[in-house]
């Protein structure tokens, strides 16, 4: 006994425990790289948040839930990102932990420990861990409905109807690849004999009750905005560049998983010493119709997911790299057998800190290093509260009323709208995108319009000038970056449209 690895011993008597204590140290690593490295809210947080405000049933960003999470977050954090921040790592810690739920239920508790420390690694480089949208809101959604799926299949649990209904109307509220990922439940259930007998009975009759009721308000503004289209399908011209494209985003995703093969590598038999007298992880024997389950939900998701954004050009994996990849490490863990030797086992946790901890220490990195290069910028980097109070305060000063809408470029219009007043955000661009507010009330009540300023006197650019004919555009304000190494400072061309009556 004592010359077992302390951890090995956890994950044999205390297995939750070491469960719990991974996927906290990890939340707790990303909130503090985001509270002291992110100045702005990273990827297009900022432009949800301005939808968010607004609490319409159905935006161009997708399905209404992620939007209107985000919003509740942000004011219940008193107006701070960390809320959001906050809602993202819940949605990780809800995603493992129901992981470890379900492949408790398949390889008993010992193995399952192994099937939520692998797929963390897979996790942490293929998806985004602050970014909240609808591929982070999904992915804790998708794994609850794998894990009622199992029981309503293989354990034949007819109470878990219930809360399968709810999870499949919320992944319909959250986002459009909910469709694709429900057919492949279907076709699980109806290709299996277990799947085909529990369709018989009433339950799953009440259950579509249940997700009409809850999807009614979105499934009737997608037919009123008359966004239920037909996608487009690649001319035959295009069928090799869009099956390159396909090989490439499957790329991406083996390349996110790579710590799973690599630590796989490390605990075969050829990697240990001669006299090395490695620990046992014991697991029951998996029955046929786990198994099935458990590759099939591995395989599916990521073939589909690719051969469906290939055809359609998406820029991303259908459904997202998190939601695909999350059966990834129990489907190793099943592969591996009903022993599991856990050979040199000090490296094993070292490089699996080390997949863990590479993602945040490259954000790092990348915010600390890149601006001495004079390379591209990091929006994160950008001083979120000082120009949303800078402009809130400028338009409050010139015009004696509080700022009620931000238009110009919308990455910088998005940060304006975080303020405490968060005023409404109008893309003048694509004013369809923004139907809150319309040309002709952005006049009446006034606002601010923002662009990057390419000289010293704030020219605006000419499409700018189009749309808002008569702008009188101010000295441009200049910001510093979190670190400003070698680049140029943010220079912010602005002009005010003055309220009517002012």
């Amino acid at each position: 006994m004592r010359f077992t690895s302390l951890v090995i011993e956890l994950i044999r008597a205390r297995p939750r425990l070491i469960v719990w204590i991974a996927v906290l140290l990890q939340a707790a690593m990303w909130l503090f790289v985001a509270l002291v490295f992110y100045r702005s809210p990273p990827g297009n947080l900022a432009t949800l948040l301005a939808f968010g405000r607004e609490y319409e049933v159905g935006t161009d960003l997708g399905p209404p839930l992620p939007v209107w999470l985000a919003d509740i977050a942000y004011r219940a954090a008193g107006g701070h990102m960390f809320g959001i921040y906050v809602l993202a790592e819940l949605c990780e810690i809800a995603t493992l932990v129901t992981l470890y739920h379900l492949a408790r239920a398949v390889v008993g508790t010992q193995q399952a420990v192994l099937a939520v420390l692998l797929t963390m690694t897979a996790l942490a480089f293929s998806s985004a861990a602050l970014d909240f949208g609808p591929l982070v809101l999904a992915r804790p959604l998708w794994a609850l409905l794998l894990l009622h799926s199992w029981q309503i299949i293989g354990q034949r649990r007819g109470n878990a109807w219930f809360a399968w209904s709810i999870e499949v109307a919320l992944l319909l509220l959250t986002t459009p690849a909910a469709i694709f990922l429900l057919l492949l439940v279907v076709v699980f259930a109806v290709s299996t004999a277990g799947g085909r007998r529990t369709l018989r009975a009433l339950d799953p009759l009440f259950a579509l009750i249940v997700v009409a009721v809850l999807a009614l308000p979105y499934a009737v503004w997608l037919m009123r905005a008359e966004t239920l289209v037909r996608p487009a399908l690649p001319q035959l011209s295009e069928l090799s560049a869009r099956a390159l494209h396909a090989v490439w985003l499957f790329g991406g995703l083996v390349l996110g998983a790579a710590a799973i093969p690599v630590l796989t590598i490390l605990n075969i038999g050829w990697f240990a010493g001669t006299n090395e007298d490695a620990p046992i992880i014991y697991r029951p024997p998996v029955e046929p119709l786990a198994r099935n389950f458990v590759y099939f939900f591995a395989l599916a998701p990521v073939l589909g997911g690719v051969l469906a954004s290939g055809l359609l050009g998406l820029d991303v994996v259908v459904g997202g790299a998190g939601v695909v990849l999350v059966m990834s490490g129990l489907a190793v863990v099943v592969t591996a057998g009903d022993l599991i030797a856990m050979r040199r086992a000090r490296m094993l946790r070292m490089v699996w800190a080390a997949a863990i901890v590479a993602p945040a220490l490259g954000v790092v990195l990348a915010v600390l290093l890149l601006p001495w290069t004079g390379a591209n910028e990091i929006a994160t980097s950008m001083p979120a509260r000082a120009i949303s109070d800078f402009f809130d305060e400028s338009f409050a000063r010139r015009t004696n009323h509080r700022l009620r809408a931000v238009a110009g470029e919308t990455q910088l219009a998005s940060l304006i709208t975080l303020h405490s007043g968060r005023p409404h955000l109008f893309i003048d661009a694509e004013p369809a995108r923004t139907p809150w507010t319309t040309q002709t009330k952005f006049s009446e009540t006034g606002g601010v319009v923002v662009w990057r300023a390419s000289d010293t006197a704030g020219t605006p650019p000419p499409e700018i000038l189009a749309r808002f004919p008569g702008l009188v555009p101010e000295v441009p304000r200049a910001f510093e970056w979190l670190v400003t190494g070698r680049q140029q400072l943010l220079r912010i061309g602005w002009a005010i449209v003055r309220p009517k009556g002012t």
